[in-house]
């Protein structure tokens, strides 16, 4: 390798510091992940917020977050103003990294008035990291995988 060689993640400069700042602040803005939510829904009390599971019947039937308003996305624009208050911040979520539906979800809403944020790692990672949900039998649970969440701590400390 020649001194003038760029490797592939330097190949686009890192923006400046104010600008990524700027980009990462937005980015919160937008995001909740997985154990704020839990904690904020674990605290008691008025979280500030409403979970919206946006899948399809069967997958909620799978399992949900419980608690969670049950609102496929392509039911939205008839049914959210039923469900929903616009003073209280969505939070939505679908199966995990590998699917949109939640980004779709919280697009509608955007676009109807509320005030929403997308649930990063959606319900997958919400059992990986192993938070209780509910299902058509009751709750369940499972151990946390050791690759997503500590296993011997309370939080990440990220």
């Amino acid at each position: 390798m020649t001194t003038d060689t760029v490797n592939p993640v330097l190949r686009v400069a890192p923006a400046a510091p104010a600008e990524a700042a700027a980009h990462f602040r937005a980015s919160l803005a937008f995001h909740a992940d997985v154990s704020d939510v839990a904690a904020a829904l674990a605290a008691g009390g008025d979280p500030g917020f409403v979970v919206v599971d946006s899948r399809s019947t069967e997958s909620w039937d799978q399992g949900h977050i419980a608690g969670a308003i049950h609102l496929p996305t392509a039911l939205i624009p008839e049914q959210a103003e039923q469900l929903l208050d616009k003073s209280v911040p969505v939070v939505t979520y679908c199966w995990g990294p590998g699917c949109n539906g939640a980004t779709r979800a919280a697009l509608a809403l955007a676009e109807l008035g509320y005030r929403v944020k997308e649930m990063l790692g959606g319900f997958e990672y919400w059992a990986r990291e192993g938070f209780e949900y509910e299902t058509w039998q009751g709750r369940e649970g499972r151990a946390a995988d050791p690759l997503t969440a500590p296993v011997d701590a309370e939080d990440c400390g990220c």
